[in-house]
């Protein structure tokens, strides 16, 4: 385990008496409320000092319900000093509204619109979406690229086209673990990291092998792939808990991650573990 507190850029918080998150319906091991206290028991022995929430895909409309109830959550404990908001960038101009909103809670520091969620995701290089994503540097905000992996090629034009834009490459963009794929994901991930403005968020990376039979050996070619194209300074922890529950244990996540960084010197792991995160989301 790390020596030092580490910063964890990816979780997510469910509170299902007072939001409503449809998708939860097809994952029962995880269909119930999860707060901090649960969040505490489960990262063991790993300290970590500060949390950036990432927006569960909550119901239609529910958004900013979201948003305001992190803000609550983050007066009461001070770890959570970012969070990744939704907002419905298909709007193109008019989420303007929606993001004037979203910088009234001083934990927003950037959006999220999941992309992952539909096969063609082609209309992310439509005008309108484009138009609302350019709007988000006049709010200082960041933009996750959630894709699997056969959307990189999307997020690879995105970057491209967008260069004022911070993004933040979750999940190393969901490689096709579970059936041994490297290619295109491999050659993908090397071209869009070749992009200054993009970072990558070492997350939710097990959960897309099989979630029965997967073994470190089959996860870690995927993780140093990921070193090896965005460098430490440009790589952060995360945890993606609890969809991580799925498949593993908070600690041995980490566990996992010390191994492929033995040898790896404590600036590296302190870039990995905390800085990235800090710069990227202009933490406090």
């Amino acid at each position: 385990m790390p020596h030092f507190p580490i910063v964890d850029s990816h979780v997510h918080l469910f509170d299902i008496d007072h939001l409503r998150y449809d998708w939860l319906s097809a994952a029962p091991q995880i269909n119930r409320t999860h707060g901090l206290k649960e969040y505490n028991e489960a990262c063991g022995q790993v300290v970590v000092d500060k949390i950036v929430f990432a927006e569960v895909d909550v119901a239609a409309g529910q958004h900013l319900d979201e948003a305001r109830w992190v803000q609550s959550l983050a007066e009461s404990d001070g770890r959570i000093c970012g969070s990744v908001a939704h907002a419905p960038l298909t709007k193109g101009a008019a989420v303007e509204v929606d993001l004037e909103k979203l910088k009234e809670y001083p934990t927003v520091k950037g959006i999220r619109h999941l992309m992952q969620t539909q096969m063609d995701q082609g209309y992310c290089l439509e005008p309108g979406f484009l138009t609302a994503l350019n709007l988000l540097p006049k709010y200082d905000f960041s933009f996750d690229l959630c894709v699997k992996h056969w959307g990189l090629t999307f997020a690879i034009e995105l970057a491209r086209r967008c260069p004022d834009v911070r993004f933040v490459l979750d999940h190393i963009g969901k490689p096709g673990i579970k059936h041994g794929l490297f290619e295109p994901w491999r050659q993908q991930l090397r071209e869009l990291a070749k992009f200054p403005n993009v970072t990558c968020k070492v997350s939710g990376v097990i959960t897309e092998a099989d979630h029965r039979s997967w073994s470190a050996e089959q996860i870690k070619p995927y993780v140093d792939h990921t070193f090896a194209c965005f460098g430490f300074k440009r790589a952060m922890y995360g945890s993606d808990w609890p969809v991580s529950v799925l498949t593993h244990d908070y600690p041995q996540w980490v566990q996992l991650l010390d191994e492929v960084l033995a040898g790896c010197s404590d600036e590296e792991q302190q870039d990995f573990y905390r800085n990235t995160a800090i710069e990227a989301y202009k933490l406090a």
